[in-house]
C-alpha cells in the first residue's frame, strides 16, 4: 500500500487488510472497512493514461489487444514470461493490484478469441 499511494496520502494510510478494486470504472483503488482511498491518489494514476496491463514492463491493455489482432501478441507475452520466470519483475510495488499480470494476458486472449 505505501509503495502504491502518492506522497502525502501515503503518511496516514493505516495498518490493515485492504481490498483492491479492479473494475476499471471504479473510482477507489483500495477500501478496508469505512476506508477508501481513491485512484487519484495512486502513484501510477493518470486520467488520461491508457489501461496498463502489465504495470513492470509498460504494456497496456490497448496495445496487447492490437497485438492479439494483428497476431503478435506471442512476441510480448514471451517477453513478460522470461522476465518474471527471472524474477525481473515488481508486481507487488509497480501493480497496484499487488498480483502478478501472467493471469490477465491469458483473461485478455480468452475475451478475444470469445
Amino acid at each position: 500500500m505505501l509503495h502504491q499511494v502518492q506522497f502525502p496520502e501515503n503518511q496516514s494510510i493505516s495498518e490493515g487488510d485492504y481490498a483492491f478494486c479492479a473494475n476499471l470504472d471504479c473510482h477507489v483503488a483500495y477500501f478496508s472497512g469505512d476506508i477508501m482511498i481513491q485512484k487519484e491518489t495512486l502513484r501510477v494514476f493518470q486520467a488520461d493514461e491508457p489501461a496498463m496491463l502489465c504495470y513492470c514492463f509498460d504494456v497496456s491493455r490497448s496495445t496487447y489487444r492490437k497485438a492479439l489482432q494483428s497476431h503478435t501478441s506471442e512476441t510480448i507475452k514471451a517477453f513478460v514470461v522470461k522476465q518474471t520466470k527471472a524474477k525481473v519483475c515488481a508486481c507487488e510495488s509497480r501493480n497496484p493490484s499487488g498480483r502478478c499480470c501472467l493471469t490477465d494476458f491469458k483473461r485478455m486472449e480468452d475475451e478475444y478469441d470469445a
